[in-house]
């Protein structure tokens, strides 16, 4: 992605919550010695309502610090004014992405009492999947910010007419507009869609009228020969039949 980007802004927000998610579960589920379940929730709840702390509740405290001290580390070292912005906006968003796992933690209860009438639950709580995570960040991409690349004493949205807006610390920001994509710049690294794969019944990111970018696509079709129909005869080989089919690949003009 070129620097600067709404889509390296994701990347930085995936990357630092998938940091946070993967080294969270793994204290919970004991395999390093730094950190265990989130001890600070053991003795607490509502015994009046019935319910009660308990299980290995996500202490994601150790896997927020440790994705801010790996992550963060390299843009902290930054100075001088032309890296200054792109470094505060890489903060920002690696921070993004871990407030997005803090934000979607949830409770889960089990519950006890004679013939499951739960009278009593144990309570602990637990990260979300790192899908819905990443559909949370996902919309934040589709509504990121642009902001000013010109740091002054905080990060500043660029429409002058919406400074007075405060920026959400899960906002996703981005200083420059990004390329396109669907035109190939080696000097970006961008392959372009042209040639690509694409579905033409799919209304999604890999349907040809999304992907080929307005251009229209090719049809042609492909034969595939593999064996088929196989069985075992006594004894002792196996006999199949050679099937033949034929099928449409649209590919982007």
């Amino acid at each position: 992605c070129s620097a600067g980007t709404k889509e390296t802004a994701f990347v930085s927000a995936v990357t630092a919550a998938g940091l946070v998610h993967s080294v969270t579960r793994s204290c919970s589920a004991g395999n390093m010695t730094e950190c265990s379940c989130d001890v600070t929730l053991r003795h607490g709840g509502s015994a009046s309502e019935g319910w009660h702390w308990g299980g290995c509740s996500d202490d994601i405290h150790y896997g927020m610090a440790f994705s801010r001290k790996f992550l963060d580390a390299p843009y902290k070292n930054i100075t001088g004014k032309s890296g200054s912005g792109l470094a505060a906006m890489n903060l920002h968003n690696n921070e993004a992405g871990r407030q997005a796992v803090a934000k979607l933690m949830s409770v889960d209860c089990r519950c006890h009492g004679v013939s499951g009438s739960c009278a009593v639950k144990t309570c602990w709580k637990t990260m979300s999947s790192f899908e819905k995570i990443g559909r949370f960040l996902k919309d934040k991409y589709e509504n990121s910010i642009q902001i000013s690349d010109r740091l002054k004493k905080k990060l500043r949205r660029k429409e002058k007419s919406q400074r007075k807006i405060p920026i959400g610390k899960e906002d996703l920001l981005y200083v420059n507009k990004s390329p396109n994509y669907c035109v190939e710049d080696q000097k970006l690294g961008i392959p372009g869609t042209q040639g690509r794969e694409c579905n033409r019944t799919s209304q999604g990111p890999d349907g040809c009228n999304l992907l080929c970018c307005g251009r229209g696509y090719n049809t042609h079709v492909v034969r595939h020969v593999e064996r088929c129909e196989c069985k075992f005869v006594w004894c002792c080989y196996v006999r199949c039949r050679r099937c033949e089919t034929m099928t449409d690949v649209h590919t982007c003009k």
